[in-house]
């Protein structure tokens, strides 16, 4: 992949960590544009392929409370990151962040801030024949990007989508040009929603169905973005139809007999399944190693299910975490879309809709690939509530570790037939999450609330 030359932000963004004590609002972080002047779409698509940058460190601190895994007194006692320890019992908004900034916060919003340096900047190049395949793909990729960190922001700090108080609910700052002088108060969940939708719709006609590299966006990656959104807002019907509308292009799946239940990485990087490559941003309780993995999770599959031998392993006498997409679990713990999760969200919404025959049709296809060979009878469903029953705990299954558990929860909670209470014992106390809590949405940055002005999420 072609190297970034220099990227004002990206030096901004190292500053920014080596002084997180720095008393200015994120959302106000600006480059010295006299670092790096871009001038030709090369130039922009080079900012938008510092994969340091735009497909590292996504939003995660939501998958330390989701209840997927548990460490000991010892490691939670050691754990430095104080946002860490809040955030794996729920903690209250006060001593949430003891001082630190948040840096999902502030890497999603340099990101931002990066995508809408490509875009107002293009607004500046006239397109030709010569370069509007190359323009098109900068443009719809900036706007995939951006979708992508609002939606991911929305689903930690911002309450579960209602389609009756969306209006009213808070959403986020929604910064959409590089012009850091503009005020912004907190939008609307439903203009925070509707943003990242109708910026996702824009990109289409814009992206490649095959990208260059699987780090960039392309038409099935935002196909398979608008699923995971409509999933949240409990649309099933546009789920669905951007789900399968992703699975049209790509539809690939790995079949797990063909992979090593012996190396320590047995899933390969850029593997295909993947639609879009990203990494999560890395927690020291997440490590693999540190963390336990949850016994009901653990037992829930069967032993002729690959996924629990490669998924998992016992490290130092711990059930630990062992392979992700990304490629390794110590490495890089993958963040990004693939057709799995495709697969899984087009049999939920067919389920719902009452289609059980072809839910479960999905979810088998999947199933087979999982299982060692000639061990698999297909799943059959009485009717579409069994069907939609089996699919939710195969979600599960499937998707763990992924940071999508968190947003699942958020949703899932709000039916008498699938809510959770989660419960952690630490120290000798034990602490509770349960359904549909405020603490579902975490504590603004405290840099945004008393230097930004944003209004702090009621928690309590």
């Amino acid at each position: 992949m072609k190297k970034i030359k220099i990227s004002a932000l990206y030096i901004l963004l190292a500053a920014l960590t080596l002084n997180s004590a720095c008393k200015k609002e994120w959302l106000d972080a600006k480059p010295d544009k006299s670092l790096v002047v871009p001038e030709k779409v090369a130039d922009y698509q080079a900012l938008l392929d510092n994969i340091n940058l735009m497909s590292d460190y996504l939003p995660t601190i939501s998958m330390v409370g989701d209840g997927d895994y548990y460490v000991n007194d010892a490691t939670y006692n050691s754990l430095g990151f104080i946002q860490e320890k809040s955030a794996y019992l729920w903690a209250p908004t006060p001593e949430f962040y003891g001082g630190q900034s948040s840096n999902d916060w502030r890497s999603a919003y340099l990101r931002i801030l990066q995508t809408n340096v490509v875009l107002d900047g293009l607004l500046n190049l006239q397109g030709d024949a010569t370069n509007a395949e190359a323009f098109n793909n900068v443009k719809g990729s900036a706007l995939f990007f951006r979708s992508l960190d609002f939606y991911n922001l929305s689903q930690i700090y911002c309450k579960p989508y209602d389609v009756a108080t969306a209006s009213t609910d808070l959403g986020l700052p929604l910064r959409i040009s590089s012009n850091v002088n503009i005020s912004l108060a907190r939008s609307s969940l439903q203009q925070t929603y509707d943003k990242p939708i109708n910026d996702l719709l824009q990109a289409l006609p814009l992206l490649p169905v095959t990208p260059l590299f699987p780090t960039r966006p392309s038409k099935p990656a935002a196909f398979g973005l608008l699923a995971r959104v409509y999933l949240s807002q409990e649309n099933y019907p546009k789920a669905l139809l951007y789900a399968d509308s992703c699975l049209q292009l790509k539809s690939a799946l790995m079949d797990y007999n063909e992979l090593s239940l012996t190396v320590s990485s047995p899933i390969a990087r850029f593997n295909k399944e993947v639609v879009f490559h990203a990494n999560l941003a890395s927690y020291t309780s997440a490590t693999p190693g540190m963390l336990e993995v949850d016994p009901g999770l653990y037992q829930s599959y069967s032993t002729n299910d690959l996924r629990r031998d490669i998924f998992f392993r016992i490290l130092s006498g711990v059930l630990t975490m062992k392979a992700s997409y990304g490629g390794s679990a110590f490495s890089a713990v993958f963040g990004g879309i693939a057709t799995d999760e495709m697969y899984l969200i087009r049999a939920e919404c067919y389920a719902r809709a009452g289609n059980s025959g072809v839910a479960m049709s999905d979810l088998n296809t999947l199933l087979r690939n999982r299982y060692r060979t000639g061990t698999f009878t297909d799943l059959t469903a009485p009717n579409a509530e069994a069907a939609l029953s089996l699919i939710v705990k195969e979600r599960r299954k499937e998707l763990c570790f992924r940071n999508l558990r968190w947003q699942d929860l958020r949703r899932l909670n709000k039916d008498f037939r699938f809510h959770i209470t989660l419960q952690r014992t630490v120290n000798g106390q034990t602490y509770t999450l349960v359904p549909n809590s405020p603490r579902y949405v975490l504590p603004l940055d405290p840099i945004e609330t008393t230097l930004g002005g944003l209004q702090q999420n009621p928690r309590d």
